[in-house]
């Protein structure tokens, strides 16, 4: 039915021996922090015990306890008659974490007077039970209750659905007055965003002559089976009605509600310091919904705002966070008589944007920001009344305060064929009627066209497809025939895959070349980026997940030097990471690469050391293996990238493209990361340029190799030597390589001696006669530079 049951848990009874028992008499032992009870254990007749719970302190006379009776065993331990600081102890109020029925072990249990006869077994009232773990998808806020939940089960089984009883209706207006803020609200601070509603819906009523204490066995033990730990009669009653309905109530202590009003709003007491029910503090901003009481407010100004929120203060008369967490100010008491009922619809966004950044995740805001039934506060307030009528003897007050225009599903036209396409299941046009009627829509029927209107919990009812999804899940998806699916790909998809293609085929490239791929964070820190040289992080987190970790990366080379840290010295480190940076320049994907140790270690036979040239012969095999045209440019002076040695670094030309560089490690960098040795790197920009090329038959024709030494200065490159020849050159060209520099007598000072291999080949075997004039042409070429040649 789309509601999977994820598994079910098995909660015993409390064990044999232990009895409930009636408190009489609650006094401390002086100079202990124990408390003397003596109980009435109904056939066992009056009976003491030393406790040590903090609840245990000044219970009155007739609350009711769990007691274990002496020759009980819970778990390892069996009780028996002790004494403790003079008081003959006859076994052991329990908390239901000892008795094995919930996790409280905060105090003890606590029951009302008249729960059932002094002396009567624990397990007969609190049989075992079993809880079902239902798996609830973020759309389907309207199960996060019982009622939702019987409400879905009614319909797809067929069954009469039972609801709860409605509370005392009321009749006339309430005793409280409410204030909702306007709608469409603009933030003053970003004027672009607007709260569409913040609060449109607001029931309240009041009940007065309550006796507060422990909430009903009943109550108490469907709390404690749902995970909720007890506290007392309001409070507990309050989450029931939320667990049973699935709306949040908030209850206030009468005697906190200035004037009997209750203002919701923006923008009031800004800066201020609100404190919670448990005591946390937490600063409101210019967005945050309060439930304010009535005292005599001013709204500030944006400048009053703001400024006061550099200095916060107490608040003073905040009664909550709309919507997410009450306030220390009008909470409940043990001895609040009076209590004003507060039941509501918040709007789902703000509080969402709220509970984010005051870190606040109650069961409340887990609610609202999934969304509530808008018309559900009434019927909440109302049950919470009832409740506190039948277990607290308070007295409701026939009337409640009802504001606000709360906005609804609205009707969504289908028809009949489009489900059924959609869906791909022949189901019947009054079938479809039939299980949209049991989950509560209304729906109008004129021939195969429908117009549904959703019920009001169901908010997440919007598009035709989720009135199809209702009926495809109530039809049962068994049903859904089993057909190959069509295969349809839009124009617009065409090739999408061709990005993620070209990485897996490099990073399958890279690990035939030995490189590991290696995952890192894409967090780094000011003091790393220091160390590495790298551009210092301009994109920072708002909850860094540690110190180390305070801004988006600009650069991948720190990463990998840090992945590197962890090999020994000498071991051989071939490592690789495609991924994002953030750098002033906006984000980019990278792949680094990253060389230290040898490449292949001498054993038996001479090893591979690892060096520049090495390096370099990976990244051209990698090219290779791509079929692309790459070229190392040397870079000199303040072009040389700040994380390479000033000799040692080039520009990687991909296809024609300049997309970043490669080199060797600067030394300062390598001492401040603890990396000995030489360390090789390369960080290029993705996607790599492509360019057209196919295949082609080898040549049969065999090549014809020449050698030259140019003369040039120590400013000019291989590259522009290699440039040089390649253009003038022509088609017979097909590679030059150097072999060998030299510096030193006869060469003058300031030159060096750059010899390369020049390979010829043609459609057939070159002569002489063929070679040579493109030979005396490149020796032309270069002394036309002002270069020379090495004669022999």
């Amino acid at each position: 039915m789309g509601l999977p049951l994820e598994g079910i848990e098995e909660v015993p009874a409390p064990p044999e021996g232990v009895l409930l028992a009636a408190v009489t008499a609650a006094e401390p032992i002086e100079g202990t922090q124990l408390t003397k009870l003596t109980l009435d254990v109904g056939l066992h007749g009056t009976k003491t015990i030393a406790s040590g719970a903090p609840n245990a302190v000044g219970l009155p006379a007739g609350t009711m306890v769990a007691l274990v009776t002496p020759g009980t065993k819970l778990g390892d331990v069996e009780y028996g008659v002790r004494t403790m600081q003079g008081v003959e102890s006859w076994g052991m109020a329990a908390s239901a974490k000892e008795l094995g029925v919930g996790e409280t072990s905060a105090g003890l249990m606590l029951f009302p007077w008249g729960t059932a006869t002094p002396g009567t077994p624990m397990r007969d009232l609190w049989p075992a039970d079993s809880v079902l773990d239902v798996e609830v998808t973020p759309n389907r806020a309207d199960v996060l209750s019982a009622l939702g939940l019987a409400r879905d089960l009614a319909a797809f089984l067929k069954l009469e659905l039972v609801e709860p009883e409605a509370g005392p209706q009321p009749s006339g207006a309430g005793e409280i007055r409410v204030t909702l803020p306007p709608r469409g609200v603009t933030l003053e601070r970003d004027p672009s965003q607007k709260i569409r509603f913040g609060c449109d819906h607001f029931a309240a009523r009041t009940v007065n002559g309550l006796q507060n204490g422990p909430a009903p066995l009943w109550m108490q033990r469907r709390l404690t089976l749902s995970g909720m730990r007890p506290i007392d009669l309001i409070v507990d009653t309050s989450n029931y009605v939320m667990l049973e309905l699935g709306q949040p109530t908030a209850l206030y202590d009468r005697r906190d509600v200035t004037d009997d009003q209750i203002l919701v709003a923006f923008g009031l007491r800004q800066g201020e310091i609100v404190r919670d029910l448990l005591g946390n503090e937490h600063l409101v901003g210019p967005e945050d919904l309060l439930i304010l009481d009535g005292r005599e407010v001013r709204i500030p100004t944006v400048a009053e705002a703001f400024a006061a929120a550099g200095q916060p203060k107490p608040g003073q008369g905040v009664l909550g966070i709309a919507g997410i967490v009450g306030g220390e100010h009008g909470h409940v008491r043990a001895d609040t008589e009076n209590v004003v009922i507060e039941s509501a619809h918040f709007d789902p966004v703000l509080l969402r944007r709220t509970s984010t950044r005051l870190g606040l995740k109650t069961d409340a805001v887990y609610r609202y920001e999934r969304g509530v039934d808008p018309l559900l506060a009434p019927r909440g307030a109302n049950r919470v009344a009832g409740l506190l009528a039948q277990s607290g003897g308070g007295q409701p007050d026939p009337g409640a305060t009802l504001v606000g225009q709360p906005e609804v599903p609205g009707p969504i036209e289908a028809t009949g064929d489009q489900i059924r396409a959609l869906l791909g299941m022949e189901i019947g046009t009054a079938e479809m009627v039939d299980i949209l009627t049991r989950l509560g829509c209304r729906v109008e029927q004129s021939g195969d066209h429908l117009t549904v209107t959703p019920p009001s919990w169901r908010v997440d009812m919007s598009l035709w497809q989720d009135v199809a999804e209702e009926v495809a899940r109530l039809h049962g998806y068994a049903h859904l025939p089993e057909t190959l699916p069509t295969l349809r790909v839009h124009t617009s998809n065409l090739g999408a895959e061709q990005a993620s293609q070209e990485r897996a085929t490099l990073r399958r490239t890279l690990s035939g070349l030995g490189f590991q791929e290696v995952v890192t964070y894409t967090f780094t820190s000011d003091e790393e980026a220091g160390k590495a040289r790298s551009e210092r992080p301009g994109v920072r987190l708002c909850n860094p997940l540690t110190a180390d970790r305070t801004g988006m990366r600009t650069a991948l080379y720190p990463s990998l030097l840090k992945a590197a840290q962890v090999h020994p010295k000498g071991e051989r480190v071939l490592l690789f990471e495609i991924g994002r940076i953030f750098p002033a320049s906006g984000e980019e994907e990278r792949l680094g690469l990253l060389m230290r140790g040898p490449l292949a270690p001498q054993t038996h036979a001479p090893g591979v050391a690892g060096s520049f040239g090495v390096f370099k012969g990976l990244v051209e095999a990698l090219a290779g293996s791509l079929g692309a045209e790459l070229d190392i440019r040397q870079v000199r002076g303040d072009a040389v990238p700040s994380a390479l040695h000033p000799g040692i670094a080039g520009e990687v030309v991909w296809n024609g493209q300049g997309i970043g560089w490669l080199g060797a490690l600067h030394p300062e960098i390598a001492q401040e990361f603890g990396l000995k040795g030489d360390t090789f790197l390369l960080e290029v920009a993705l996607p790599l340029p492509g360019r057209p090329w196919a295949f082609r038959d080898p040549s049969r024709a065999p090549a014809a190799w020449r050698d030259l030494a140019v003369i040039a200065p120590d400013a000019v490159s291989y590259g522009g030597i290699a440039a040089l020849l390649r253009r003038e050159a022509g088609d017979l060209l097909e590679s030059v390589e150097p072999f060998d520099v030299y510096v030193g007598a006869p060469i003058p000072e300031g030159q060096r001696s750059v010899a390369v291999r020049l390979v010829f080949r043609g459609q057939k075997t070159l002569t002489d006669a063929e070679v040579d004039p493109v030979m005396d042409r490149l020796i032309q070429a270069v002394r036309a530079q002002g270069w020379s040649i090495r004669e022999k």
